[in-house]
């Protein structure tokens, strides 16, 4: 009972570590950060439940290979828990099945019986034959003819056998010493596991003051989440809102690069048509000029010959084309529209728009402001529970359960170190015992092999029966000694090892065999077997809750295992301290805390009318007014209606046709006039028109559309300011389950840590599984494995000694002194038996 009790207060001082949270409804999302806990402190177990017999293994798998040769039937698990649960009242009605099971061994321990009981009476008979000349008592040997072949075959024989027997005995003998030497290692293994037991002990207190310590952690991250409530939720609040507000102001930023590219394109346009409407002028002036001085060079009378007058006819003929292409006088004037973009252009629209991204930027800080009440109330609830889980450790007395345990393991320890002695002194009356009966085999050997040694040595093969030596006669009644011995001792030697055989044999089929393939568990598990009203022994006998989930295997395989002894032993069940950390440790407050919170963002202009009007007026400007058509027709036709370039070139070709003289003098200098205005005049309008050209394609590519677009920015900026001042509370609720349920996380992730910590890593009962393999391997692997050896071979040899009573019998015939012999008559080769007391 002392044990038991230790135990329930240990349990119970152990469940001072859970932390459950069994909330029901939807579960929380996982946190965002994963906390790092760190590694549960651990204690190192030093027993090796594992044991290596070494060389005297093999005679222990020949000892094992016998026994199933006896008993080959599998575990009688359905019989074994019948006859456990009729208190062995089964044993009657399945007394069939039991025979059945128990045939090999029933046999053998007949024969062992037979054998004790027989063997006496054989040789009380054995002995008074003899006495009357008889079974060989006579002294007197007939002479054979294959005498010699007959005493070498029995000599093979009985050195065979006595090797044999001598084999068993060193197995026996081995065997015993085993026991012995292991039993000097049981005080290890006890020691070993007691320690543990005391590690066990001491290092459960720390792994649970740990597990509270680690609170500190989830503690530091919710204040740094509730500290940082505008940067965390505010931001989440503003990416989303994001996602409608940024597209809308980026369109209105957008549009004021498309204010100043109008204006850019305005100016262009006004000031390469002033330009070009100057330029012009200037060059049909000058183009006129050139005309008429070419057309008074061509009268003169070098052009009325024949050779030249068809040159100067095609030159005259080119000198209309001498003028400007395009009429820029004709076209409007954007001047009005300049002055409209400009007056547009004093409203700073970029500075509004930086003005509305600035107060939707201010979003983290708007919340920090409007849940402030409430991250204040979120740190008071956060220091109410750490409180109460650190007073919640000191209800239980853990330290002074444990310190009780401890002592309990110590006063167990003393009580097993004070039996130490008595099984010193126990073991050694055994060892006495198996000596002595090792002995009786080993006195029995050493006649034998005194016997053969002397008869073979002895033995003359020239002398006759009745004339052999002293030391061949010793050695026949050194074979004779041992065969009375064997007669004397080999009916004790098989009642013992019966014995043995049938309380060794049975223990290791129906105990160690089972253990080891897990069978004797199921048994162990069996519903109703210790009480008729318990399904489970375990919890019952514990807790009195035998529907408990709780079996022998299932301890047995999770200490296996390493797991905690709190999981191992259910005590989740037992010790249901959940309602507790349900009102600490618990989203509930956390989630009554933020049902409160609001935020207000209304405030938030992201767009003022003075912008919004500055948009619609840019629409009002004119600009899609512009004759875009005829500006492009005018810039489409050129500067001039002809190549200057290419014109001065041929013109330099066709002076080249003419004779040297005035007239071609005349025209290469018009040639180069003509290059000059191309170069002064044509190229510079070339470029203005270039200008005007791009200028103009690009306002008639922003008015084409400029009313739609700016009713989508309008439209847009107003559904983003909408849904800010109206629609923003979905958004808001949704970021805030998402913030509560990171806070909530933080807990549930200490909460599973715990769990987990309980489960697998404090108060590791690894040491519980070591007892339990400790005591099979001191009952089994070091008692029952020697005991069964001792007697295998101890059998082995006694089994043999009948063959050797046999053997050495026959064989001392041929070693001792006979008083008669075979006498054959030269003549008639009559066989006379002589006395030889009378031939003296």
């Amino acid at each position: 009972m002392l044990w038991k009790t230790g135990l329930i207060f240990l349990c119970w001082g152990l469940t001072s570590g859970e932390l459950q949270d069994r909330q029901s409804g939807t579960p929380a999302a996982p946190a965002r950060t994963t906390l790092d806990f760190g590694l549960v402190p651990s204690g190192v177990y030093d027993t090796v439940a594992y044991y290596e017999p070494g060389a005297i293994g093999i005679l222990f798998n020949m000892m094992h290979a016998f026994l199933y040769v006896v008993q080959p039937n599998p575990f009688p698990e359905d019989l074994v828990i019948r006859v456990a649960k009729d208190k062995f009242g089964a044993i009657q009605s399945e007394y069939q099945k039991v025979i059945y099971y128990e045939l090999g061994f029933v046999v053998c321990a007949a024969l062992g019986l037979l054998f004790t009981v027989l063997l006496p009476l054989v040789g009380l008979l054995f002995c008074l034959c003899r006495c009357c000349d008889n079974c060989g008592g006579e002294m007197h040997q007939r002479q054979r003819k294959n005498a010699d072949c007959l005493r070498g075959l029995l000599t093979t024989l009985l050195l065979t056998t006595t090797f044999i027997i001598t084999a068993g005995v060193l197995c026996a003998y081995a065997a015993n010493q085993n026991l012995s030497s292991q039993l000097k290692s049981m005080r290890r293994l006890v020691k070993s596991n007691l320690k543990d037991l005391h590690t066990f002990a001491n290092q459960t207190p720390a792994q649970i003051d740990y597990l509270i310590s680690k609170y500190d952690t989830v503690k530091q991250h919710v204040l740094h989440d509730l500290e940082n409530v505008g940067v965390i939720l505010g931001g989440r609040i503003h990416e989303e809102l994001g996602k409608d507000v940024q597209p809308a102001l980026n369109g209105v930023l957008s549009m004021t690069g498309t204010m100043r590219d109008t204006k850019d394109a305005l100016e262009n346009v006004s000031l390469s048509l002033e330009t070009l409407q100057e330029g012009t002028v200037k060059l049909q002036a000058n183009l006129s000029l050139v005309r008429g001085s070419l057309s008074n060079a061509l009268n003169d009378p070098v052009c009325t010959h024949p050779q030249s007058f068809e040159i100067c006819h095609n030159i005259r003929s080119t000198l209309p084309k001498l003028e400007i292409a395009a009429n820029y006088s004709s076209l409007t004037d954007v001047t009005n529209q300049l002055d409209k973009v400009n007056e547009v252009l004093k409203t700073d629209l970029g500075q509004i728009v930086e003005k509305g991204f600035a107060s939707f930027n201010d979003t983290p800080n708007l919340v920090t402001d409007q849940t402030r009440n409430i991250v204040e109330g979120v740190k008071v609830l956060l220091d109410d529970v750490g409180s109460n889980v650190t007073t919640f450790t000191k209800l239980f007395p853990v330290h002074s359960t444990l310190t009780n345990f401890t002592k309990m393991i110590s006063h167990t320890h003393s009580q097993i170190e004070d039996i130490y002695p008595q099984v010193d002194q126990m073991d050694f009356y055994r060892w006495i015992c198996c000596i002595t009966l090792c002995c009786m085999v080993v006195l029995i050997l050493t006649f034998n092999f005194l016997g053969l040694l002397c008869g073979i040595l002895g033995f003359d093969r020239h002398a006759t029966p009745t004339t052999r030596g002293c030391v061949s006669n010793t050695g026949g009644n050194l074979l004779m000694a041992g065969v009375g011995f064997s007669f004397l001792f080999s009916w004790v030697l098989m009642g013992v090892i019966t014995a043995l055989f049938l309380a060794g044999g049975n223990l290791e089929k129906l105990v160690c065999e089972p253990f080891q393939t897990r069978q004797l568990f199921k048994v162990l598990d069996t519903p109703n077997l210790a009480n008729s009203a318990w399904k489970n022994f375990i919890p019952g006998y514990l807790y009195n809750d035998p529907e408990l989930d709780l079996t022998a295997y299932s301890l047995y395989s999770n200490c296996k295992d390493n797991r905690g002894i709190y999981s191992a032993l259910h005590l989740d069940k037992v010790f249901n301290i959940s309602a507790f950390f349900n009102t600490s440790v618990y989203s509930k407050d956390v989630s009554r805390k933020f049902e409160g919170m609001k935020v207000d963002l209304r405030g938030i202009i992201l767009l003022e009318s003075e912008g919004k009007q500055n948009l619609i007026s840019f629409t009002e400007t004119g600009i899609n007014e512009i004759d875009f058509a005829a500006y492009l027709e005018e810039v489409n036709k050129g500067v001039t209606r002809i190549d200057l370039v290419d014109f001065a070139s041929r013109l330099d070709a066709q002076a080249d046709q003419l004779s040297k003289g005035t007239l071609q003098t005349s025209l290469k200098g018009h040639a180069n006039t003509i290059r000059q205005i191309h170069i002064q005049q044509v190229i510079p309008l070339e470029k203005s028109m270039s200008t005007l050209n791009q200028s103009i394609r690009l306002l008639e590519r922003t008015s084409s559309d400029l009313p739609v677009r700016v009713r989508d920015v309008l439209a847009a900026v107003d559904a983003a300011q909408y849904l800010i001042s109206h629609n923003a509370t979905f958004v808001i609720n949704q970021e805030t389950e998402k913030y509560k349920q990171t806070i909530i996380g933080y807990f549930k992730q200490y909460i599973d840590w715990i769990r987990t910590s309980l489960a697998l890593e404090v108060a590791t009962c690894k040491p519980l599984s070591n007892i339990v393999d400790t005591a099979e391997i001191l009952g089994c692997s070091f008692l029952l494995d020697s005991m069964n050896t001792f007697w295998f071979g101890l059998g082995c040899s006694t089994l043999f000694l009948l063959p050797s009573i046999i053997l050495s019998v026959k064989l001392a015939k041929f070693y001792r002194r006979m008083d008669t012999e075979d006498v054959y008559d030269d003549i008639e080769t009559i066989p006379m038996k002589t006395d030889i007391g009378n031939w003296n």
